[in-house]
Order: C-alpha cells, then structure tokens, then sequence
C-alpha cells in the first residue's frame, strides 16, 4: 500500500468543480489582486475565528511581521518564541530589527514552556510569540499573565491552528493578534502562498491593512512606508471554498488521531500529550523515535511517506549562530528535533490507510 504524507491532487478533485468556477468569476471580475473575493474571506474567516476583523496577506511570513510591527515591535526590542519551530517565527522578529529570545519547550507538548519565559524578560523584551506547534494550543492562559503582568504584547503563531480551540476559544482570538499561513500544506490551504492576521484591535486592524498596501490609508496616500504583502483574488475564492469544509476536515484528522494513539498504544515511540479542555487540530502526526533514519527508512521500504518536522532548533541554524546559543542551551527542544517523525495525516485517508501506517509503525519500532 501506498500512503503520501498528505493528498492535495484527491483534495482538489473533490473541490474542482467549485474551483475552477469560482477562478473564473475573479478573472471575469479582474479583481486579481485582493478584491470581492479576498474581502468576502476576510469577513468570514473573522467570524470563524470569534475575532473583529481578518487583514488578508501575501503569506504567513508576512503575517508575523505586519502583526509585530503592528504590536510596536522596533528596532533594539526582544521578542521572546520558541525554537522549535520553523525559521519564520525567528525571520519576522528580525525583519522588524529586533532580537528573538528564545525558551526551551515543555517536552510533553513541544509547545514553548511557559514556566520559563519570565526568567527571559528584560527591559528590552516587547512581545512574546507563543507557536501552536502543529496545531496544539500553547499554554496560553500562562502565557497571558506574564504578558499582563509585564506589560508585553502577544502575536500568535497559528500557522499550522487553523480551527484550534484552547479552553473552547479559537485560536487566533487568544492574543492582541494571531498570525495565520494558507501555505497549500496547511489545513486551510491556498493554491499558492498566503497568510492572514486576525485581531479584536482596531489600531492593530488599521495599521495591517495600510502596511499591506505600501503604507496607504487611501489611494495614492502614504502615512509611511509599507510593503507590497496584499492576498491574490484567486487565494481568497479558493480559501473561501475551503474555509467552508474546515470543520469537517477538521473532525476527521482528529478522529484519525485517535485511532493512531488507540493503535500506537505500547509501542516503543512517544507521543505528545493533549489537554483535555483543548482540540488540537493536527496539522502534523507526530511521533518521537530513538532511531528515526532507520524507521524512515523502513517505513518508506512499505510505500509509507514521511517527514520530519523540523530537524534542527532555529537556535541551531546557521542564519541565527550570532545569536550565541550553542548546542545544549535548549536541550528538550534539541531532543525533539532529533526524534521527531511525522506520519501520514490527511481528511481523506481512509480506515485502511491509518490502520496499515500505524501497524507498520508499531511492527518497525517494536513494543515496550
């Protein structure tokens, strides 16, 4: 059996026939560049995710940047993440000419450690970015009282959250903004690169949509430089139609899920631990193994694709090594990124599918 890490050819069959008329209708209204449809997506994917306003972007990079500068992020200033995550939490944060800090994770969630982000805070700190690693909620409720206690500012990192809830609230509705990738892997996927920033504030609304947009707040007037960070008209038609089936597809990664940890209980593999009162929405299946090259391996020899999500803390990367963390600074995020292992996880994979994987899995690494 052959099992991809995830099907968008089977996805877009299933939605072609209300794609291609729905790309049509953008070119017959020549709004290729936001437009009807990237403002019919913004009012909607508001309403879904409980907050007052959706600033619609080129991608999710620009998300984090527009939402930090948005947050008073500037020159000279900490922003306190994780690094276990990928490079554009980190990228965005120094796009601002800022400094990111980073805190070790909790290595029951892979989520940034709360209990260790105030021996971080300096007068130099402005903001924190907690990432919802795989689509599990940081520990926000931690995480927002240091932010009250301290003075900083919060922008979530919901780029693989879509649909997440943390103590039955929407992720992208937990901090003074949330930074959202449509990047065509996610679980809402674009057909190419977008992002979005959700917020209740209407001074940090106001400034995305102008930032976006070259800095104007009128055609041709330009309170300050911007940037060119605005969503094509086909991104917001095709996200439009995706949005619509979120829940669904939803609903079955997280059935899928359960019936991985039903099947991978007792095997000699790790799983991160969900809280009860949150609903993680999988992006990623992910696993942790003493001897990943080889189960990769072994896995791929039984037609199962992988992946590794992600191989090295930003911390360790060569385009942050001015930082001056060496390898042992952040070890249970240096633990992870050695042993993680993503599996096959998508809304069409069938029963047959997950049972084959997780069989696999359990024959490959054996029992405890």
């Amino acid at each position: 059996m052959k099992v991809p890490l995830l099907d968008l050819k089977a996805e877009y069959a299933e939605l072609r026939a209300e794609i291609l008329p729905a790309l049509d209708r953008v070119c017959q209204n020549s709004s290729f560049v936001q437009g009807e449809e990237v403002e019919a997506f913004e009012r909607e994917f508001a309403d879904f995710c409980g907050t007052s306003h959706c600033v619609a972007l080129g991608n999710g990079t620009a998300a984090l940047h527009v939402g930090l500068l948005a947050l008073g992020v500037q020159p000279g200033d900490d922003v306190i993440t994780t690094p276990n995550t990928f490079l554009a939490t980190a990228e965005a944060i120094t796009y601002c000419g800022a400094r990111p800090v980073f805190v070790d994770i909790d290595p029951a969630t892979a989520n940034i450690d709360a209990k260790l982000i105030e021996q971080c805070i300096t007068p130099r700190t402005r903001a924190i970015i907690p990432v919802h690693l795989y689509g599990r909620p940081a520990d926000m409720d931690a995480i927002r009282g240091i932010a009250t206690r301290r003075n900083l500012r919060i922008l979530e990192d919901a780029a693989q959250a879509h649909a997440a809830r943390y103590h039955n609230q929407r992720v992208g509705s937990l901090g003074h903004a949330a930074a959202f990738s449509f990047y065509p892997t996610k679980n809402l996927g674009a057909y190419g690169e977008a992002g979005a920033l959700t917020t209740n504030d209407d001074g940090v609304a106001k400034f995305a949509r102008a930032a976006r947009s070259h800095g104007q707040t009128a055609r041709y007037d330009h309170e300050f430089p911007g940037y060119n960070y605005r969503m094509d008209g086909f991104q917001g038609a095709v996200l439009r139609i995706k949005l619509r089936r979120l829940h669904g597809w939803t609903e079955k990664r997280r059935e899928i899920a359960r019936e991985f940890r039903r099947l991978l209980e007792g095997a000699r593999l790790k799983m991160p631990v969900d809280d009860p009162q949150d609903e993680c929405v999988y992006h990623q299946f992910v696993i942790y193994v003493s001897n990943r090259n080889a189960v990769i391996a072994q896995l791929a020899e039984r037609g199962i694709e992988t992946s590794v999500h992600y191989p090295k803390p930003v911390h360790l990367q060569p385009a942050y090594s001015s930082l001056g963390y060496p390898a042992g600074t952040f070890p249970e995020a240096e633990r992870a990124c050695e042993r993680v292992l993503s599996l096959p996880i998508f809304p069409g994979m069938t029963a047959e599918q997950v049972n084959y994987v997780a069989t696999s899995v359990v024959e490959v690494v054996g029992k405890k």
